[in-house]
């Protein structure tokens, strides 16, 4: 995983990765949440891969917009 930038310096996002149709997220809470096209919808999951790469905005995002639509 590549670590989270965290360039507004208040996320809990401290990882990430990602694939052609899904983001894998890992919190400092614990284990890592995977967001897929199938669960959290395919323009959802290619803004947080955006704001997982740009380092700001990916936490806030997760809460706002697709907090329980990980893969389960």
């Amino acid at each position: 995983m590549e670590r989270y930038a965290n360039l507004g310096n208040d996320s809990n996002v401290v990882a990430y990765e990602f694939g052609p149709d899904w983001i894998r997220v890992q919190f400092s809470s614990g284990s890592p949440y995977t967001y897929s096209h199938g669960s959290a919808g395919a323009a959802n999951v290619e803004h947080m891969k955006q704001l997982a790469s740009a380092g700001r905005g990916l936490n806030s995002f997760i809460n706002r917009c697709v907090r329980n639509l990980y893969v389960r």
